[in-house]
């Protein structure tokens, strides 16, 4: 059972940035892909951002621009920094670990809050 420690968190003002970090307790982190997801009040959860063990990135077309993923398989931590923030971005964004392109691994979600 893999681990995923989430951290970064909080409450920022409109146009403010946080940077979002995730620890995954694996041997096998740098070989397979991480992604951030997000979950608001009512929504559904939704892909915010994913990079290969190749280091190929995606983003939600809503966060082109503003968001950058990073991984650094030396400590098995995926980041997600944010930028310009919106109030639309406030939710609970949670880390996924995709083993062997079969198996997910959530973490326990962190609260992103936005204030206009």
């Amino acid at each position: 059972q893999v681990q995923l420690v989430e951290s970064g968190g909080g409450l920022v003002q409109a146009g403010g940035s946080l940077r979002l970090s995730c620890t995954a307790s694996t041997n096998f982190f740098r070989f397979n892909t991480m992604g951030w997801y997000r979950q608001a009040p009512g929504k559904q959860r939704e892909l915010v951002a994913s990079i290969s063990c190749a280091g190929t990135t995606n983003y939600a077309d809503s966060v082109k621009g503003r968001f950058t993923i990073s991984r650094d398989n030396a400590k098995d931590t995926v980041y997600l920094q944010m930028d310009n923030l919106k109030p639309e971005d406030t939710a609970i964004y949670y880390c996924n670990y995709r083993q062997w392109a079969t198996s997910d691994f959530w973490g326990q979600g962190t609260q992103v809050t936005v204030s206009s």
